[in-house]
């Protein structure tokens, strides 16, 4: 009897085991990280974008990203920077400018408004710096509320780490 039992005690856990090792088994992804041009963690140019309209985003203006718990301008967003700036003063109809700051997930939501915050009103002053009247700009914090991406990994969030620009 302590045979058969100790027998089936075996067998059991071998199953248990075996059925652990196979939906434990991780699979490399087909994705391959390859550095851009400026050295960024991505190419800006294959981000999601948000649409267009009124109210919403404006053409020809692009969003900007952002290193993890930071706001100080990338040196890749400047160019990006020159170029809305260029867009917004040249666009007097689209009237008063919002920048809204956003943030992955990570950090708690006061955390992340006051930084969503820093991050729209750096892009803002980087824009007054470059000619940018500040009656034409407005800062607004989203903090984590707005993902642009969903998901819970560095693949999302690094697209979440972001200022973009809508009209009035």
């Amino acid at each position: 009897m302590a045979r058969a039992s100790m027998a089936r005690w075996t067998g059991l856990t071998a199953a248990l085991l075996l059925a652990f090792l196979m939906g434990c088994k991780s699979t490399k992804s087909d994705v391959q990280e390859t550095p851009t041009p400026t050295g960024s963690e991505f190419d800006q140019g294959s981000v999601p974008s948000s649409g267009a309209g009124p109210g919403g985003a404006l053409p020809g203006v692009e969003a900007i990203y952002f290193d993890f718990d930071r706001s100080e301008i990338r040196a890749d967003a400047r160019p990006v920077l020159r170029a809305n700036a260029s867009a917004i003063n040249a666009n007097g109809e689209w009237g008063v400018v919002t920048v809204e700051g956003h943030c992955d997930e990570r950090g708690s939501e006061e955390y992340n408004l006051a930084l969503g915050e820093r991050r729209a009103n750096a892009v803002s002053r980087y824009l007054t710096d470059l000619g940018v009247p500040g009656t034409r700009l407005r800062t607004v914090s989203f903090g984590e509320a707005r993902p642009a991406v969903p998901g819970h990994d560095e693949s999302a969030w690094r697209y979440n780490r972001r200022s973009e620009f809508k009209g009035s």
